[in-house]
Order: structure tokens, then C-alpha cells, then sequence
């Protein structure tokens, strides 16, 4: 079970995510708060794995409590406001909520949580408990430079890079994501694979992605499209080369 926290400083709104998270068979109301503040103090005394938090709140909104947390905590953020968004991508939210929040919505962003949930659970399971210190641990094969091969599962895995879709950090491990759905995890972090992907197609856009340049649909607002469900942040540090990539190669057909 996903034991969850739910934040809004509107009773109305705060019973909807209550009845919401009742319905959904791996979440747990652990706590309700209507106060940012109060909030705060059981989330750091008490055993938390999500929050759903509204942002505009009185004394403490919901970015600056996001801020303050001590260890890290799947969040996502319920607004009326769009103009948060990239604010809250800028924070890794799983998920951004526009209210009127329907259930169908909420259900989607609960089997985000989900999915990120078992790849946590997964890492954690890892026996390994070393960090790897250099580039060997990731290694080009064959001539043509078509193929990488990770630590996974207990096994070294293949990996064709033009098959990747994105790399994403989390804490000491990765997640490839494939263009076939697959997701490979492995342990190790961004700056050890970052040389050999960003010397072809990628590019780092963000502190914890990395793109396949090739796979990008569309881009609109500090943020890169791979499919109508797909979308990842640009980073502020990372704007400006991104930006001239596309001015390069899009703008100038």
C-alpha cells in the first residue's frame, strides 16, 4: 500500500481527494490536512510515501511546503491555476492536477504514482549497495557504437541506444525508458552515461533527463513532447542550448 497525505485548505476539495483516494485499491489516507503547517509536522514524524498538496494555501502554499520536506516524497499538486506547472515539474512532482479534478484524472496520476512506486520498491530490493565510480560499469559494443550494455537484473543487458526514448535519474539509479514501453533500470548515475549518449542523438535538458533528440514530437512551454501522454521538463540551466537545437534544426526549414 501506498500510504498517502492529502492538503487543502478548501474542506470541499479536501473531501473530494479523500472519497478519491478510498477508490483506489493501493492507496492509504494515512493523514488530511486543511493546513500546510500541521501537515508538515506529521509528514516528518510519520511514515509518508505520497502527498497530494493544493498549492495556493494561506501562510504555507504548496510549493514552499514541497520545498521544506526533508527526505523525498512522491508529490502531486492539485491547482486551479495552470500557471504552476512548470514550477511543480521544477520540484520532480509526479503529477500536476487542474481542478475540477475528475476521477478519471486523479486515477491516471494514482497509476503514475503506482508505476514509480514498484520502480522504487525494485531499486531498494537491489542487493547492490555500491555506487559505480566510472564509466566502465556502461559500455559501447560493436564497431558501429549501435549498442550499450547495463547492469540489470542481475544481468548485463543490451540496450540499443537509438531505442531509447529518455534516461532518467533517480538518486543512484536510472531508468531507461524504451521506445517499446520497456523500462530498464540500473544502478548508476546520469554524469556516467551522459559522455556516451550526448556524443550522438541526446541531449541532458534537464538535472534528471536525458532525450533522445530524434523522438521528440513536439515542444511548447519549457517542455518536450514523445507522445501525447509523454512529456518532460527543461531545465533552466539547459534552456538555452536546447533552445539553439531547435532554432539549428526546426525553425530554419
Amino acid at each position: 500500500m501506498i500510504k498517502c497525505v492529502t492538503i487543502d485548505d478548501e474542506p470541499l476539495a479536501l473531501k473530494q481527494l479523500n472519497k478519491y483516494v478510498s477508490q483506489v485499491p493501493f492507496l492509504e489516507l494515512v493523514g488530511s490536512f486543511t493546513n500546510a503547517i500541521e501537515a508538515s509536522a506529521f509528514v516528518s514524524s510519520e511514515a509518508v510515501d505520497l502527498i497530494f498538496v493544493d498549492i495556493n494555501m494561506p501562510d504555507l502554499n504548496g510549493l514552499d511546503f514541497v520545498r521544506s520536506l526533508i527526505g523525498r516524497k512522491m508529490v502531486v499538486f492539485t491547482t486551479a491555476y495552470s500557471e504552476y506547472a512548470i514550477e511543480s515539474y521544477k520540484l520532480d512532482a509526479v503529477d500536476y492536477l487542474l481542478k475540477p479534478i475528475s476521477f478519471s484524472d486523479f486515477l491516471r496520476a494514482a497509476n503514475k504514482v503506482h508505476r514509480q512506486f514498484e520502480l522504487q520498491q525494485s531499486a531498494a530490493a537491489q542487493p547492490s549497495t555500491t555506487e559505480p565510480e566510472s564509466d566502465e560499469e556502461v559500455t559501447i559494443t560493436s564497431e558501429n557504437k549501435e549498442y550499450i550494455s547495463v547492469k540489470a537484473d542481475h544481468k548485463v543487458m543490451l540496450v540499443k541506444i537509438s531505442d531509447i526514448d529518455y534516461v532518467e535519474s533517480e538518486s543512484e539509479y536510472l531508468r531507461l525508458h524504451m521506445n517499446t514501453g520497456e523500462v530498464v533500470m540500473t544502478l548508476l548515475r546520469l554524469k556516467n552515461i551522459e559522455p556516451i549518449l550526448t556524443a550522438g542523438d541526446f541531449m541532458r535538458i534537464h538535472r534528471s533527463y536525458i532525450v533522445n533528440l530524434k523522438h521528440i514530437k513536439a515542444f511548447a512551454k519549457g517542455r518536450v513532447f514523445l507522445s501525447d501522454d509523454v512529456s518532460l521538463p527543461v531545465g533552466d540551466n539547459y534552456r538555452d542550448a536546447f533552445n539553439n537545437y531547435i532554432e539549428k534544426v526546426y525553425l530554419n526549414l
